[in-house]
């Protein structure tokens, strides 16, 4: 597959920061890369490449699928804790990243502040990739998006349904749905709607796509007659402080049998993981034949090769 020559070099920061069409293309090479590979071809496009990983917040999906997507794309992965590097005791981030852009061939970082990031882009003269913030999950909803397209067959026109906390997901699953012509659906409680900005900028995009967006805090409106039905834990690392406050506000968002019911019947479930069962999600919709939450969790490995590929 052809790479998309004016992917090279940029930052993948937020899906907001691309076309639909480049977004379609970034989807269409993770599954091009997750055939070639379980056919046993060749995939060696970063070889020679080197990519520093630098985590703030621990991860399971996001250090295990980066740094064994680099190596299958025939590259260096270095993992770099704050402890390794640094940042941790104080380096200004510019600092950081004039001087990590003269090692390696790019950068993917996982934060808590997006204003992080941003500098580090700003600084860098390699590319930067978004591997989390408290903002935006970029790189999951670009997995996300692929899992829906092999198993619904398109995007433009389903109904996506989020039903939780306002949260760096339910931002990043507007930029995305709403960019490709998804009906769009944030149901949440009052007080925890996602980033106005991010809200303003979906209406936008929904209206050039021919999607739409709704906030709501009803769960069954939210619900109703969804393709896909999507949620994620109520207190994100970080926010412990605030976990037993949201359990109590969040009462009836967990996505359970009573709300699969009132989807699709065709539905599907999707969960970025890891999840609380019993809290957001019973365990019974995650486990049941609806849900694709694993799939999910290995398009990350997938896109995120995709988008490395692409942009280094």
């Amino acid at each position: 597959m052809e790479l998309l020559k004016e992917l090279k070099g940029r930052d993948f920061l937020s899906l907001a920061d691309f076309t639909p069409v480049q977004l379609e293309y970034l989807i269409d090479f993770a599954k091009f890369l997750k055939q070639e590979k379980k056919a046993g071809k060749p995939i060696d496009f970063l070889k020679g490449k080197t990519l520093g990983m630098i985590f703030q917040k621990s991860s399971t999906r996001t250090r295990v699928s980066f740094e064994a997507g680099i190596y299958y794309l025939g590259g260096v992965g270095l993992f770099l804790s704050a402890n390794d590097l640094q940042i941790g005791r104080g380096e200004p981030i510019k600092d950081t990243a004039r001087v990590l852009s003269r090692y390696l061939d790019g950068i993917m970082i996982r934060t808590y502040a997006h204003s992080q990031v941003e500098e580090l882009a700003e600084y860098a003269d390699i590319p930067i990739i978004n591997g989390l913030t408290d903002l935006l999950h970029p790189v999951q909803v670009l997995a996300d998006l692929q899992t829906v397209i092999e198993h619904k067959g398109a995007l433009k026109g389903l109904n996506l349904t989020y039903i939780g906390d306002g949260n760096n997901m339910a931002n990043s699953l507007i930029n995305g749905g709403t960019k490709m012509g998804m009906n769009v659906v944030i149901a949440c409680p009052k007080g925890y709607e996602p980033d106005a900005d991010i809200v303003a900028n979906g209406y936008k995009f929904a209206q050039s796509s021919g999607g739409s967006l709704k906030i709501t805090h009803s769960p069954a409106e939210g619900a109703a007659g969804a393709d896909v039905l999507y949620t994620d834990v109520w207190a994100s690392m970080g926010q412990e402080a605030e976990a037993e406050e949201k359990y109590q506000r969040f009462k009836g968002f967990c996505l359970d049998e009573k709300l699969l019911a009132l989807a699709d019947k065709e539905a599907i479930v999707l969960h970025c993981l890891p999840a609380k069962r019993g809290l957001e999600i019973t365990d019974g919709v995650l486990e049941s034949r609806q849900s694709v939450v694993f799939d999910e969790a290995e398009n990350r490995l997938w896109a995120q090769m995709a988008i490395m590929a692409s942009v280094m």
